[in-house]
């Protein structure tokens, strides 16, 4: 884990405490009237312009918001200040910052899911050679809560993003097999295509559903990413509703050649999870 230290802190001004309010009117209980609010939803909607490209310039993100540039570049201003976006000297155009990665594993390190999983996350990858994946529903996708990658998978890995859509993704199917709400959600939501082997209908997406549930797993080949596959299981809590997946990821070749296999370690690890949790 990243540890951030002296100058990466000092650099956004005095020394504070991470949660600390700021001193003088902005940090005042009367500040957050209407338009404080709708400044920090906009705010909001400027980091998540980053969640899929690693720079971009003050027009970029004027565009992406349908805001006048200088509305972009003050927003931009006030997020750097605080240590959340940061400019790079050399390109001009601003990224995200130093403190948000801080934030980041701060609310990473306390998810309860995450920390009990992790010793049989470890073991899943030593024992699979494969990337590991531990999920959750959001929304109508499925967000990777942690990635444990293989050497040989870093490749295929790389600036692979962490949010999926449910119907896209193993995870987000064997989660979808035991959650009818999440399923129910991701139909009246529709089924944008990720590859040219995504599900694209609600009988596809049902009739996936209905395998998983017949197995105990999920498969994905080739649907979220090109010559990419996966093999999950659900973490089921004591009603037998899905709380979170467990997947092996790594090309596509290589996961369909030895699927029976992956699918029994997936589900094992799966299964000590959920009895860790209290299943």
């Amino acid at each position: 884990m990243i540890a951030i230290t002296g100058p990466a802190l000092s650099a956004r001004g005095p020394a504070r405490t991470v949660g600390e309010r700021p001193e003088g009117p902005e940090g005042s209980d009367g500040a957050l009237k209407d338009g404080g609010l709708r400044s920090v939803g906009a705010a909001l909607d400027v980091l998540e312009c980053f969640a899929l490209e690693e720079q971009l310039g003050v027009s970029d993100v004027a565009r992406r918001l349908g805001v006048a540039k200088s509305t972009a570049h003050r927003l931009l201003s006030a997020l750097c200040a605080r240590g959340l976006t940061e400019k790079d000297p050399a390109t001009r155009q601003y990224r995200l910052g130093l403190h948000l990665v801080e934030l980041g594993q701060i609310a990473h390190s306390r998810v309860e899911l995450r920390r009990t999983a992790f010793p049989m996350l470890e073991e899943l990858r030593e024992v699979s050679g494969c990337t590991v994946h531990l999920s959750i529903a959001d929304g109508v996708d499925v967000l990777q809560i942690e990635r444990l990658e293989s050497i040989r998978a870093i490749p295929l890995m790389a600036r692979v993003r962490r949010r999926w859509p449910v119907h896209a993704t193993s995870s987000g199917k064997v989660i979808a097999a035991f959650d009818p709400r999440l399923a129910a959600a991701r139909k009246a939501a529709g089924f944008p295509a990720c590859t040219e082997r995504t599900i694209r209908s609600a009988e596809e997406f049902d009739r996936a559903l209905a395998q998983v549930r017949r197995t105990g797993f999920a498969t994905n080949l080739g649907e979220a990413k090109d010559g990419a596959a996966s093999v999950a299981a659900p973490v089921l809590d004591r009603s037998g509703g899905s709380r979170a997946a467990i997947s092996l990821v790594g090309p596509a070749a290589e996961i369909a050649r030895d699927l029976g296999r992956q699918a029994q370690l997936v589900t094992i690890a799966a299964r000590k999870v959920a009895q860790c949790l209290g299943a």
